[in-house]
């Protein structure tokens, strides 16, 4: 029989309390008294991978052993458009600069996706096709089996079993996975060679970006369209999160050499420089191009009277349009019977004029007419804002997805050329992880966003109240945390991806000061150019950079779906000394700031050392945010200022900190 043992007293954080005050009693009231503030972030077994290796670090910034996968392409595709089928054949260099010997090689076909029975998110393919159909495909010369049932891998792609041929499995998915013989080794390079075709996607039931990829015959917008390398890095290895539609990419940097058959009048466009002009331009199309960087104005390269071939392009049944592009992550174009091709320039500061190219349907020409100077704007602030635009061009290409982003590229008119524009920063130089974390992109473009259309209404850009109002989301079911994979947040993921990062940063710009912020991620920015930051990465730079622990606020804007919720509870005043009691009821802290307003006569205003003079009669006083870490809800701000008299006292003046209520900030109560 084991002996029952009665410990009186547990030692809870430092503390000896009683056995019967461990445990708190049921809870009865929606608010608790007492919370819990956690002040660091998790560190998922993926991150502690990075840190074991020595890839990444608590500086935020690369590690001494950090590396990347690098993926050269050189593609030679044709298109039919009575068939609608590109038919195309490509090698891939893939440089294993990791510290592992690859046993798999994972393939992303995302044209898959358009298959009757592909797994898929919110978006609605315009019409189902067969997918992306590889018919041959090679490693090292040697073919693989594509019949053959492969294996399933590790992510990491060292464990699956022995054979003595190579297989692949997932070729009706939108991943793929080949088991090889001989692994390919740290350090060395592995070449791959495919054969394929796909069909575009045309009609009117597309839902989603991407989802149609083609005009009747008329126009082709490809995107994702021919067989990429997936992702390999020193987080998880393999990237294997399936294409679901919603959700975007995570690729590799390399060369691409891209040639491009289709019929002659046929205009193309695309990622890259083109590096044949004299085969496939006409000659008044080619001078038209020379004048381009000599000043703003749009200059017509080739008009909508000028159609076909001999007229639109350089005679021939059929041309090929060759494009180079280096340091991208993936390559787009379109082409039309009859785009209108306007371009014009951008001044990249420290670097010079680098064209703007638009390709249109003449149509729809009136949603372009403000293109060109939108998207000069764009580039100019954005490339001053975080650092010059890398890339030589910029072209912007008509047809059904007007909202997306490609390197050098961006499917999109006016309407989306700013938003779009600031996808060259990330993820096209910085190559987040947009499948998991679409944040780090999409979010972050939301904030520039702001601060680029004030720039371009003449006006100071103004973040107030976008903190503050995360309290009317905040405790909808729906919504996924942040950290929360964005190709599974659901419904949620709009608002996840897109809509919150602005409001994160507003309150951080609350804490830290909006200048601050900027500067801090245009230095992220030049530290992450052309690498793959994670989410821990931009935390610990930012607090680096910042000079402060700001863990806790990351915690509860990526991890959580917390608010503050503050109030001002009581205000008492006693011999010039007020003590303004302030409540808050959410989870997440803040910083403590009040907006005192006194009458405008009476004693001089005493000075204190966390207060500031807005004007001659307003002073504005922060407490951090640390007041609160002992787990406290109300916190009695001590202010003394003499014998003035106040007339308002009013929390969250500048409405950063996420509050559903916002009139109970004010004393007295209006």
């Amino acid at each position: 029989m084991i002996a029952r043992i009665t410990i009186p007293l547990l030692l809870i954080t430092g503390t000896f309390v009683s056995a019967q005050q461990a445990n708190p009693p049921i809870r009865k009231r929606v608010e608790t008294s007492k919370r819990s503030i956690r002040l660091d972030v998790p560190m998922t077994n993926s991150i502690q991978n990075a840190f074991k290796a020595g890839t990444r670090d608590f500086s935020g910034k690369p590690g001494p052993n950090y590396w990347q996968l690098e993926a050269d392409y050189t593609i030679k595709a044709s298109l039919d458009p009575a068939t609608q089928v590109i038919t195309g054949s490509e090698k891939i260099s893939m440089h294993n600069n990791s510290q592992y010997d690859l046993k798999t090689i994972v393939l992303r076909l995302d044209h898959n996706l358009f298959r009757p029975e592909a797994q898929r998110g919110a978006s609605v393919p315009a019409e189902s096709t067969d997918g992306m159909v590889l018919t041959s495909l090679k490693v090292a010369g040697q073919p693989v089996d594509l019949t053959a049932v492969a294996p399933t891998p590790s992510s990491f792609g060292r464990s699956t079993a022995p054979t003595t041929k190579m297989t692949v499995s997932g070729l009706t998915q939108t991943i793929a996975t080949i088991n090889l013989v001989d692994p390919v080794k740290a350090g060395t390079t592995a070449e791959l060679e495919i054969e394929w075709h796909t069909k575009l996607p045309g009609g009117p039931n597309g839902r989603g970006h991407r989802m149609t990829q083609r005009f009747d015959s008329k126009l082709f917008q490809p995107t994702q369209w021919y067989p990429r390398l997936g992702k390999y890095d020193d987080l998880r290895g393999w990237e294997t999160s399936p294409y679901l539609g919603p959700s975007e990419f995570y690729n590799n940097f390399g060369k691409f050499d891209v040639s491009i058959t289709v019929p002659g009048g046929w205009i193309v466009s695309g990622t890259g420089v083109l590096q044949n002009p004299n085969e496939v331009l006409t000659q008044t199309a080619r001078q038209r191009l020379s004048t381009v960087l000599n000043s703003n104005d749009e200059v017509i390269i080739v008009g909508e009277t000028e159609k076909g071939a001999s007229q639109s392009t350089a005679p021939g049944d059929k041309l090929t349009w060759h494009f180079v592009a280096d340091k991208v992550n993936d390559f787009a174009w379109a082409t039309a019977e009859n785009f209108v091709w306007k371009a014009t320039r951008a001044t990249i500061p420290g670097k010079g004029a680098i064209p703007i190219h638009m390709v249109y349907l003449p149509e729809r020409a009136k949603l372009f007419e403000k293109a060109g100077t939108i998207t000069r704007h764009a580039l100019e602030f954005y490339s001053a804002l975080w650092a010059p635009y890398p890339f030589p061009q910029l072209t912007l290409q008509d047809g059904p997805s007007a909202g997306m982003e490609y390197p050098m590229v961006i499917n999109s008119n006016q309407g989306a050329a700013d938003h779009e524009t600031g996808h060259e920063w990330w993820p096209m130089m910085l190559g987040t992880n947009e499948t998991r974390y679409g944040w780090m992109d999409e979010g972050f473009n939301q904030y520039m966003n702001i601060l680029s259309a004030a720039d371009r209404d003449g006006k100071p850009y103004n973040l107030d109240g976008l903190g503050q109002s995360y309290g009317r989301t905040s405790g909808d079911e729906n919504e996924a945390p942040m950290m929360w994979s964005a190709n599974d947040a659901g419904s949620g993921y709009r608002f996840q991806t897109y809509g919150k990062a602005p409001l994160m940063l507003s309150m951080l710009g609350g804490i830290v000061g909006d200048q601050a912020v900027i500067n801090a991620m245009k230095k992220y920015t030049a530290t992450w150019a052309f690498k793959h930051p994670s989410p821990w990465d931009y935390i610990f730079f930012m607090n680096n950079e910042l000079g402060q622990n700001l863990e806790w606020f990351w915690y509860y804007w990526l991890w959580t779906t917390e608010t503050v919720e503050g109030s001002i509870q009581g205000v008492k005043t006693a011999n010039g000394q007020t003590t303004v009691t302030v409540h808050e009821a959410g989870q997440m802290p803040s910083p403590v700031v009040l907006k005192v307003e006194f009458e405008t006569t009476g004693p001089a205003i005493k000075t204190m050392p966390n207060a500031k003079m807005i004007d001659a009669t307003t002073a504005e006083v922060t407490w951090p945010a640390s007041v609160w870490f002992d787990g406290n809800r109300t916190f009695n701000a001590v202010m003394n200022f003499g014998e003035r008299k106040i007339k308002k006292i009013t929390s969250d003046p500048h409405g950063r900190f996420p509050d559903a209520n916002p009139t109970d900030n004010v004393w007295p109560r209006e």
